[in-house]
């Protein structure tokens, strides 16, 4: 190898969907590879489904997804699985890995090998812990064991380095604060891509709230459905698009409560694509209901398109993202640069909601909806604020960052 691509990078990822961790990669391995480092990226779980792909770049373990796996199954999959990374870096001499998420953190860091090893937390963690799954309960040990030997965590904002350290109990020093990049050109020319789709162009001909990611516990897409069933009763002439997929139980869950609001006619489930950045950049409002994020890759793509966004409290990362300046958590709806933030919706509890009744919260995240579907100005604003919002998420300088050692 030259000087200039000596470096030899391994992407892990559990999975190939088109979440936000996955784009991340993606975004690494198209940079990665025009500098001309070798690159290969890793997938536990190989899907038919999979949006995102590595072409003859793209490694996997198993075409079968792990509920399809008998528990003995699941196990051999995990006890065999640092031992295959560590073959993996060997054969490609790896000088560099990056894990994205606590499964291939938790595995990255028993794989016992010598390249400079990184890692990435992506969401606030004290949240999603509260459900003791098996898994959770690893990381959990994690976090006080093997997570030492990954030479660098990358927390993808203050709010996620804090909750770490503070309720996690977290125990190491190699915690570092970087932003996730975003290549905005490629963006912004792929939300210039014209909706084909005669069904698809008919609902965009309308006003459109859309939800973009996992239909999950953690996304919590029944607020935005219940808040969006309020503002329609005020605007009859407006559409819900959801794009993604995910939890067949929570899939479930909202067809049933769509139904039962009688919004059959008005919400639009249209599962994955490929470019979901033309449907943002048709869209009026990027609506955002979590019960818990980290710094969500889809506000900064919204941001970038210049579609105004309501979001609530899901992280103190929220703020980090559509604003420049600091704002404390209240219960009233706040006002950004990019939209609206309001009230955090999370209870407590990581489930489906037993009671459909509408919360205040919910009543909050309608009105910021009906405030930017009807005021212009949050776009102008937008449009004025942009590029100060995506200063942070330079691709080149967040890509090379995360190569480099800690910081003292």
């Amino acid at each position: 190898m030259n000087k200039k691509n000596n470096k030899s990078i391994l992407l892990i990822m559990p999975y190939g969907s088109v979440g936000g961790m996955e784009r991340l990669a993606l975004n690494f391995y198209e940079y990665y590879k025009e500098l001309g480092y070798v690159i290969k990226a890793l997938k536990f779980i190989k899907l038919s489904t999979d949006i995102i792909h590595f072409g003859e770049d793209e490694l996997f373990f198993s075409e079968r997804d792990l509920y399809e796996m008998t528990g003995k199954e699941r196990g051999l999959f995990y006890l065999n699985t640092p031992f295959k990374i560590r073959k993996l870096i060997k054969q490609y001499k790896i000088t560099h890995s990056i894990a994205f998420g606590d499964m291939a953190n938790f595995f990255s860091s028993l794989s016992f090998t010598n390249e400079f090893k990184i890692g990435s937390i992506h969401a606030l963690k004290s949240v999603e812990l509260k459900n003791t799954t098996f898994f959770n309960k690893i990381t959990k040990i994690g976090y006080r064991s093997s997570y030492k030997y990954l030479d660098k965590l990358v927390c993808i904002s203050k709010a996620i380095k804090e909750d770490l350290k503070i309720n996690c109990g977290y125990k190491f020093s190699n915690l570092e604060i970087i932003y996730n990049p975003h290549n905005i050109k490629d963006i912004v020319s792929l939300s210039k891509e014209l909706i084909t789709d005669k069904n698809e162009i008919e609902i965009f001909s309308k006003k459109t709230i859309l939800f973009l990611g996992r239909l999950s516990i953690q996304k919590s897409p029944w607020h935005l459905i219940k808040a969006f069933s309020i503002v329609k009763e005020k605007y009859p002439d407006i559409n819900l698009v959801l794009i993604g997929d995910g939890d067949i139980q929570v899939t479930n869950f909202i067809k049933e409560l769509i139904s039962d609001l009688e919004l059959n006619n008005q919400v639009f489930l249209l599962g994955r694509k490929s470019n979901p950045y033309k449907y943002i950049a048709a869209s009026n409002v990027l609506a955002l209901s979590s019960n818990y994020e980290g710094t969500p890759n889809v506000i900064v793509e919204s941001i970038a398109v210049g579609t105004p966004i309501v979001s609530s409290y899901c992280t103190k990362g929220i703020i980090e993202l559509m604003s420049t300046e600091d704002h404390k958590e209240t219960d009233k709806n706040i006002s950004t640069e990019s939209g609206v933030v309001t009230p955090n919706l999370f209870k407590g509890v990581l489930e489906i909601p037993k009671s459909k009744k509408l919360i205040k919260e919910e009543r909050d995240f309608a009105d910021a909806l009906s405030l930017v579907l009807m005021d212009d100005s949050y776009k102008n604003n937008l449009k004025t604020s942009r590029s100060k919002l995506l200063s942070k998420f330079d691709l080149n300088a967040v890509a090379n960052e995360y190569l480099q050692p800690m910081k003292n």
